[in-house]
């Protein structure tokens, strides 16, 4: 039943086989299953340098101690875990007559771990633990579009879809962390009574759990066992401008040399998709964009880098299809036509799991685009995204979606991150709208998709952005102004433009997008211009008193380069998120842990977003300890108490913390 083997403890019972071993500081790997031998694929986990542990095996019970974290297994099979100093954070939830001894033995019959057969092979899988404590506060797992920065009490889809990312790693206010290190498309269901974890078809479990003292020990611990971000580059720390769409070559330098002309601080401008003659063919247009050398020579005399939209989806009239279909680059379906997206062509997605796939795309990019000069690359469609979300009708390289389809945008990312890297590129930054747990270590900045522009969008894009970076995603944006609708020219848009743009200032990359109203007349008739563009979406465009109050803003944003770049080195050598919640920088405050319209960017500035239409001031809570000023009036306050905040059209709270000055006060 019990045994020790290779620093593992290995505990077997009928069919099933439980592997608990270390990974990681504080830290264990927990893998069972019913098959006759266990997958050795590590998924979102890096190996690690053997730990020295301490493992006990009794007749009744079993267990193993690395650092400060321990697993106990009882004969029965249940799974105990507990933090160095002896508090139980997990406890399997099993309710059945196994051990009769056990406090919470039951006639309902619920096994902690249930490998329910599919027909035919392998398991629906679940997950089960107690709720141990009610008020337990759970972060992470990801963007969802909803509210919540706490997700206790949730029922989130283990599954991407357009503006929605499955990154499943959870940071309890208990003190520990845990990844649900299973790429195949599920369920968490974080409830108050149990708490579950669901592949819908999977070989076995896998999961990954680690404890520490703060929040900010969990992150860097979960870090280390699934990489950081790269360096971010200097072009990543100002401001990003793009639209959809540019629709030829002079649109886009008639804006950049704009942006140059009235002395604005820009670093990246951005050329959207239906670029190119057909998707699949990833290249520009020689009709709408003749000299793409030459644009790009230009805006890097400016200044500015130019960042190319990239898509997976391949047209059956592309010239590359016939070619990728008889190599099997392609992504299957088990039903039906063979069409995964159908959006200006019937359309069928690059399999990002072939590692063949994988360099023919990037052959194209390097040969189409990287050699002019390009070295940021815009990964859209990154779910991938499907007409249809049948996720049981499309089979990868690595199998079927429904068991690996969520690896997809860690791929895609991998993909170009790969060839760049072969091509000597240091510090890589790639803008995805999808990650999943891993996804960072490819340099991938994920952005928040295809939203809603509203207030009520705004806010569920601030938890999202928090949580993702919780999540192990340090590297997140949203489309300023939001993605859909929005007429420059309407004052309640105006408004909300205003908003988002000055919390934008202090994202982690401040980036102007959106399709805006009305759309614009179509320019000319072939290759991509059937897909129209949305109106002007320049920071000009909304009228004088807006655009002097965005001019603030970048300036600010220019301003804080320094401090952001330091926040970046933290990314890149901790793990450390670039937006971090009130408790991650003060857990001693509880307080802290029920702020979710709040944050702090970096540890020296908080900025509590104005969320609501209309708002003049707000109140604002200021963690205890330091004491914070006013960055709009150069007031000065004790922490530990809740301030109202001057909040007119053209400022947001902000508040610095002690002496630090990483913004100039001139108050």
């Amino acid at each position: 039943m019990f045994r020790q083997e290779n620093g593992r403890l290995i505990y077997t019972y009928d069919r099933e086989t439980m592997w608990i071993e270390p990974w990681g500081e504080n830290s264990l790997r927990i893998r069972a299953t019913k098959n006759r031998a266990m997958e050795d694929t590590d998924w979102a986990l890096l190996p690690q340098p053997e730990q020295e542990t301490e493992i006990r095996i009794e007749s009744r019970e079993a267990e193993l101690k690395n650092g400060g974290i321990r697993a106990v297994v009882t004969w029965a099979g249940k799974l105990l875990i507990y933090n160095r100093a002896g508090k139980l954070l997990l406890e399997e939830y099993m309710r059945n007559r196994k051990d009769v001894t056990d406090s919470k033995c039951s006639a309902i019959e619920v096994e902690a771990r249930e490998f329910q057969p599919i027909p035919g092979g392998d398991y629906h899988l679940t997950l089960r633990f107690e709720s141990l404590d009610p008020e337990e506060r759970i972060y992470g797992m990801g963007q969802y579009q909803q509210p919540y920065l706490d997700l206790k009490g949730a029922d989130l889809e283990l599954a991407h879809r357009n503006s929605q990312a499955s990154v499943p790693f959870a940071l309890s206010s208990r003190g520990y962390g845990f990844l649900w290190n299973n790429p195949g498309v599920g369920r968490a269901v974080l409830g108050k009574n149990i708490t579950s974890f669901e592949a819908y078809s999977t070989k076995q479990m896998d999961y990954w759990v680690t404890a520490g003292d703060t929040p900010a020990e969990i992150e860097e611990q979960y870090a280390r066992v699934t990489g950081t971000v790269p360096m971010m580059p200097e072009y990543g720390l100002g401001f990003w401008q793009c639209k959809l769409r540019y629709q030829t070559q002079e649109e886009l330098l008639s804006v950049a040399r704009e942006y140059k002309r009235r002395n604005l601080p820009i670093d990246v401008i951005v050329i959207d998709f239906f670029h190119w003659p057909k998707q699949g063919d990833w290249k520009f247009d020689p009709v709408y964009w003749p000299d793409p050398d030459g644009m790009v020579r230009e805006l890097k005399d400016m200044g500015i880098e130019l960042m190319v939209s990239v898509w997976p989806t391949v047209d059956r009239e592309s010239e590359n299809y016939q070619e990728m279909l008889e190599k099997g680059y392609l992504i299957r379906t088990d039903r039906g036509f063979r069409v995964g997206l159908d959006f200006e062509g019937a359309t069928i997605h690059f399999d990002a799991t072939n590692p063949g796939a994988r360099e023919y795309i990037w052959e194209k990019a390097r040969k189409n685009y990287y050699e002019k000069g390009i070295k940021i690359f815009w990964l859209d469609e990154a779910e991938p995204e499907y007409t249809a979300y049948d996720f049981d009708n499309y089979r990868y390289y690595l199998g079927p979606n429904l068991q690996i389809g969520n690896i997809y945008p860690v791929d895609y990312a991998r993909a170009f991150y790969e060839g760049m890297e072969a091509e000597g590129q240091k510090n890589i930054v790639n803008l995805l709208r999808c990650a999943w747990a891993g996804s960072q270590k490819y340099g991938a900045l994920v952005w928040s998709g295809d939203i809603a522009s509203s207030f009520s969008s705004m806010r569920n894009q601030l938890a999202a952005g928090l949580n993702m970076g919780l999540a192990g995603i340090p590297w997140w944006t949203t489309d300023i102004g939001g993605f859909h609708g929005g007429n420059p020219n309407d004052e309640a848009f105006r408004e909300l433009f205003v908003r988002w743009f000055q919390w934008g200032a202090f994202c982690p990359v401040m980036r102007l997008h959106g399709d805006r109203e009305p759309r614009q007349p179509q320019v000319g008739t072939t290759g991509g211009a059937t897909c129209c563009s949305g109106a002007a979406n320049e920071v000009w465009s909304y009228g004088e008193e807006v655009y002097e109050i965005c001019k603030k803003y970048m300036e600010i944003r220019e301003a804080l380069r320094p401090y952001t770049r330091e926040l970046m080195a933290e990314a890149h050598e901790k793990g450390t998120p670039v937006m971090r919640t009130l408790f991650y920088e003060f857990p001693e405050d509880e307080e802290c842990w029920k702020i979710e319209d709040e944050y702090c960017y970096g540890s020296d500035i908080l900025v509590a977003p104005v969320l609501y239409p209309g708002i003049t001031v707000r109140s604002v809570y200021l963690p205890a300890g330091p004491v914070w000023t006013e960055y709009a009036t150069g007031r000065r306050y004790k922490g530990g108490q809740r301030v109202e905040a001057v909040c007119g059209r053209d400022t947001i709270p902000v508040f610095l913390k002690d002496d630090c000055q990483p913004l100039p006060i001139d108050s």
